[in-house]
């Protein structure tokens, strides 16, 4: 018994295909919308993935190579106030650069200035002036800019003669010096401070770990130590070899404090910095919803077009439903012609991605991060958006009737 002829899915495929390419002008408008959805979804999250790399190189290229010893906190009285429970000693950069890993090492500590006593540059108190906030004042060791990554603008930075012999100079930062107008040191500019006299050898700018010193005034440890009275140093900033933070971090408190180690906080790097993951997850939804926005765009071109193609088609709808072919045969045609569409836009929109990716990475010296993976699901979404957006006319297409369709023809 001779079987009866079957549509078979080769036979779909070459009905559905056959009319792609019948008009290449429109097929390229189609194709259009979903290539620039799927490359602006490949592009964003690649641009997502490389932006979140660069940040967290450039946060972990600051955190990991710094430690930060601090006194620690303990609780005194019945109130539970924090007093430091530890001190760190005037020669802890010389005791930390014997160990393995420290490249430099500075003390740093914020003088408090009396009441009524303020930063200034002018000797002369003007009552008739607005009252200005005075400045942050830090004490620090001579290898300070080394050691946070700051540069001088001008002039030099006090050594370690100044800070014995407890001169009186100072550095400022390169923002300070901009509001109070000094700009050059070679004219011997002074700045008051608690009204002594405090000549300015230099303006540093470019701080990397410690940007509040760019609006503060930096004189030597010994010179606060004569002159107001500092008892201790806030912190210890050392600068590490990449990977010697836990290794520093656990041998600088015992070589600061011998005898009670736990009296002393040591802050060392992380693998990975909390605040970068939380600007790249960040930067991530950013770029998503803008691709999400774009390939929706892309859907609805498919749709329109394809919807338009079903229009234009009743007549060859309705002699194929009058030749037999089902409602399923007619709505399969339409929405594999619209998977295609979306695969083809897909294909392309993905490469165009991905080398978009690749150009603006090399143009601003990253280094791209392009996952394989990401363009073969965007090649494969094309194809979805393609499935979602014929769904509605092929289901019009299948509901045409035979006789309407002839008329209409």
């Amino acid at each position: 018994m001779k079987h009866a002829d079957r549509f078979t899915f080769q036979d779909l495929l070459a009905e559905a295909t056959a009319d792609i390419g019948s008009r290449p002008a429109r097929l390229v408008m189609t194709i259009l919308g979903t290539v620039l959805g799927i490359a602006s979804l490949v592009a964003t999250i690649g641009f997502a993935q490389t932006a979140s790399a660069q940040i967290a190189s450039q946060f972990n290229g600051a955190a990991s190579t710094q430690v930060i010893v601090t006194p620690a906190t303990a609780q005194a009285g019945s109130n539970g106030t924090s007093v430091a429970a530890g001190r760190l000693p005037w020669d802890s950069p010389q005791r930390v650069l014997l160990l393995a890993g420290v490249e430099s090492a500075s003390l740093v500590g914020e003088v408090e200035l009396a009441e009524g006593e303020t930063i200034t540059a002018v000797p002369v108190n003007d009552p008739s002036a607005a009252p200005a906030a005075s400045p942050r004042l830090y004490s620090s060791s001579a290898d300070l800019l080394g050691t946070v990554g700051a540069s001088l603008q001008t002039g030099r930075y006090f050594d370690a003669g100044h800070d014995q012999r407890g001169d009186r100079v100072a550095v400022i930062g390169s923002r300070l010096a901009e509001k109070i107008g000094i700009n050059r040191v070679d004219s011997q500019p002074s700045i008051f401070i608690g009204g002594v006299a405090y000549a300015v050898i230099g303006i540093a700018d470019g701080f990397e770990r410690r940007s509040e010193l760019l609006d503060a005034v930096m004189i030597p440890t010994g010179s606060a130590r004569a002159d107001f009275g500092l008892a201790a140093p806030s912190e210890l900033d050392i600068r590490i070899a990449v990977g010697a933070g836990p290794q520093v971090a656990e041998q600088s408190v015992l070589a600061l404090q011998p005898d009670a180690p736990d009296t002393l906080k040591a802050q060392a790097p992380s693998g990975s910095s909390d605040l970068s993951q939380s600007v790249q997850s960040d930067v991530n939804i950013v770029f998503l919803i803008l691709g999400v926005i774009a390939l929706l765009a892309g859907g609805l071109g498919i749709a329109n077009v394809t919807l338009l193609g079903v229009m234009e088609r009743i007549g060859e709808i309705g002699l194929r439903r009058a030749l037999g072919a089902t409602r399923r045969q007619i709505g399969a045609q339409f929405m594999v012609e619209s998977i295609v569409i979306g695969f083809i836009g897909g294909l392309i929109g993905s490469a165009l991605g991905v080398v978009g990716v690749l150009v603006v990475a090399v143009v601003q010296g990253w280094a791209p991060v392009a996952d394989p993976l990401v363009a073969v699901a965007g090649a494969l979404l094309g194809a979805l958006v393609g499935w979602g957006s014929g769904w509605y006319p092929a289901r019009r297409a299948a509901r045409i009737e035979p006789v309407a369709a002839l008329r209409g023809a």
